[in-house]
């Protein structure tokens, strides 16, 4: 079951809701009896649980960096730039 957050307009009251996608929305908030209880738009969170791939392949292992582009071999210069840079690798 999704967890909702709602907040009261009138008094700013702010709840957490466990609710079926199916129960209808809460509109008249506990704090002070208003009827200006609203969903508020929340980001989506999630919990990956079982043993599927996430835990077996991803779950919390270290990898080893990848390497920085300073490392890296130059990328050869671009054929045909229409500059004098023979071949330096200013590109």
């Amino acid at each position: 079951m999704p967890i909702y957050a709602y907040r009261c307009s009138a008094c700013g009251h702010a709840k957490d809701v466990l609710q079926k996608l199916t129960d209808a929305p809460l509109s008249t908030c506990p704090a002070c009896g208003a009827d200006t209880f609203a969903k508020q738009l929340t980001a989506a969170g999630f919990q990956l649980k079982g043993s599927g791939w996430y835990a077996t392949d991803f779950k919390g292992g270290a990898s080893a960096p990848a390497p920085a582009a300073a490392e890296a071999a130059p990328a050869p210069a671009a054929a045909g730039c229409g500059t004098a840079c023979s071949g330096s690798g200013c590109h």
